[in-house]
């Protein structure tokens, strides 16, 4: 893993360094963000203190690598969801800030770092994601093990919820990662299967649905999660379609939010989706059977992950006792 002690990559490599493979595409305008979109700079001290844990521990985190609009809330109430394997991804997805490329070796100390990490932020709830590691013989599923049983050794107490690469040809990865028994496990579907080729070209929309269903298979006491993304020009009906897929994949937990342009390489903005919108998401999720749902413009996948966490086993207590 590369390691960061100083500066945020994220902001000291220029768009081209990030994503070279985007440097020949055309400008995409980005367009002025509406009231409901814009959050405060973060000023908190706790913030502070959390970066600087990044730094000594160092650790890379998606919050800085994807441009979360949300790090200055949640990094002053310490949650921070830690992206392990490194800062550059193998995948080169239209929507996504993280730096593309030929990834560094594994840093075979990460887990205990990230164990250690979590322990000193006191965490009750974590969130583990990656980038995609297509370089690795299994996706790196032997590295989130490891970071899970590091985690659980150094505070047992802490729940843990992962948000994994898709594994796409890498057999007997999600069998490795199951059997470390995250209590989350989150794949994003991203989109609706239409945009897989502009937004999502690497990946493939029913693998990715076999995959949680998998995940339920092998170990049903896991709850399983994913979300997408809105404002790309999907069509209502192609998300409710989407919310039927999951459900038929006995999903437990799903996300909606607006999607935002990092830089004017990325793909556009269709439209930004008014809150009514996302109020109507939800309802329609809920009604068909998703134990918990979040449907807001700032959504994502780790935002309020703790409080979420404990809901969703309060649902599912409610619901085994309907």
């Amino acid at each position: 893993m590369a390691t960061r002690i100083e500066i945020n990559h994220s902001q000291a490599r220029t768009g081209a360094e990030r994503h070279p493979e985007k440097a020949a595409r055309p400008d995409n305008p980005i367009q002025r963000k509406p009231d409901w979109i814009r959050v405060k700079a973060p000023t908190h001290p706790i913030y502070h203190e959390t970066r600087a844990l990044m730094r000594e521990n160092r650790l890379v985190t998606v919050c800085e690598e994807a441009a979360c609009p949300n790090i200055g809330e949640c990094w002053s109430q310490r949650h921070a969801t830690m992206m392990i394997m490194g800062e550059t991804c193998t995948r080169a997805c239209a929507f996504c800030n993280v730096a593309t490329g030929m990834p560094n070796p594994l840093d075979t100390d990460e887990p205990r770092r990230v164990g250690d990490a979590v322990a000193k932020l006191g965490l009750r709830h974590v969130v583990i994601t990656s980038v995609d590691r297509d370089d690795l013989k299994d996706g790196g599923a032997l590295h989130f093990a490891q970071t899970i049983a590091a985690i659980r050794n150094a505070t047992p107490e802490t729940t843990i919820e992962i948000l994994t690469p898709d594994f796409l040809r890498k057999d007997g990865a999600l069998e490795v990662v199951v059997a470390a028994r995250p209590d989350v496990f989150n794949h994003n579907l991203e989109t609706v299967p239409r945009l897989y080729p502009t937004i999502r070209p690497g990946a493939r929309y029913f693998h990715s649905l076999r995959l949680l269903d998998q995940v339920k298979e092998l170990d049903p006491t896991i709850f399983t999660k994913s979300g997408i993304m809105v404002g790309l020009g999907e069509q209502r009906g192609e998300v409710l379609q989407v919310m039927d897929d999951l459900r038929s994949a006995e999903v437990d937990f799903l996300t909606i939010g607006q999607y935002l342009q990092p830089t004017v390489k990325h793909a556009a903005v269709d439209r930004f989706v008014p809150p009514a919108e996302f109020d109507d998401y939800a309802a329609m999720a809920r009604a068909k059977g998703f134990l918990l749902v979040s449907a807001t413009p700032l959504t994502r996948s780790s935002y309020h992950a703790d409080r979420d966490f404990a809901a969703l086993r309060a649902a599912r207590l409610k619901s085994l006792a309907a």
